[in-house]
C-alpha cells in the first residue's frame, strides 16, 4: 500500500522558516519523482516544487524560487521542502505527491498518489 505522510506544518511569522517532510512507504522511493503542491482557501491546487527520483534534478514555481529548497533522502524514504523567507501568500495546505515517472513535473494529473496535507500559516 502506497502512503505519503506530510509533517512539519505550523504557524510562523512572515520572514520565518519551516521544513516540511514527506515520508513514503509501499514503493521503491528512488524510482519516483516527488512533488510538493499547495492549495489556499478558494484557490486551485498549485505546483510548488519537484525533485527527480535520484535527486539530481529539481524544479520550482517562480514565486518560491530562491526561497524554497526541495531535497530527498532515499535511504530514509523522505522528501523535504525547506521554506525560507515565508510570506503571508504562502499560507496554504501543502501536499506531497508521487509522480509516475523518475523525472519531476508540474502538472498535478501526472502524480498518482498524494498525502493528506499539512497546514502552513504565515502571519503578517
Amino acid at each position: 500500500q502506497v502512503t505519503l505522510v506530510e509533517t512539519g506544518g505550523g504557524l510562523v511569522q512572515a520572514g520565518g522558516s519551516l521544513i516540511l517532510s514527506c515520508t513514503a512507504s509501499g514503493f521503491l522511493f528512488s524510482n519516483y519523482a516527488i512533488g510538493w503542491f499547495r492549495q489556499a482557501p478558494g484557490k486551485d491546487r498549485e505546483y510548488v516544487a519537484a525533485i527527480s527520483g535520484a535527486g539530481g534534478t529539481t524544479g520550482y514555481t517562480d514565486s518560491v524560487q530562491g526561497r524554497f529548497a526541495i531535497s530527498r533522502d532515499n535511504d530514509k524514504n523522505t522528501a523535504y521542502l525547506q521554506m525560507n523567507d515565508l510570506k503571508p501568500e504562502d499560507t496554504a495546505v501543502y501536499y506531497c505527491a508521487r509522480r509516475g515517472l523518475r523525472v519531476p513535473g508540474s502538472v498535478p494529473s501526472t502524480y498518482d498518489y498524494w498525502g493528506q496535507g499539512t497546514q502552513v500559516t504565515v502571519s503578517s
